[in-house]
């Protein structure tokens, strides 16, 4: 018979060395960062100016109707 061992790509002792550790914890952290983006990317773009009242902002309305709420 033939000793045919299928499905292993690297010795058990790799797995548990430290560049392996090192390896993988690089690529989930690149993982986590692009996930990070992607999110970013889908959600709107938010502009802190919209939510700090600072001294460019008018006090009353310049508008041809004078009447109408700010």
């Amino acid at each position: 018979m033939h000793d045919v061992q299928t499905g292993i790509l690297l010795p058990e002792s790799f797995l548990f060395s430290d560049v392996f550790a090192i390896m993988s914890t690089v690529v989930a952290i690149n993982t986590v960062m692009y996930v990070a983006l992607a999110v970013a990317k889908i959600l709107p773009k938010i502009y802190f100016s919209d939510f700090i009242r600072g001294r460019n902002r008018r006090t009353e309305t310049r508008s041809i109707h004078p009447d109408d709420p700010v």
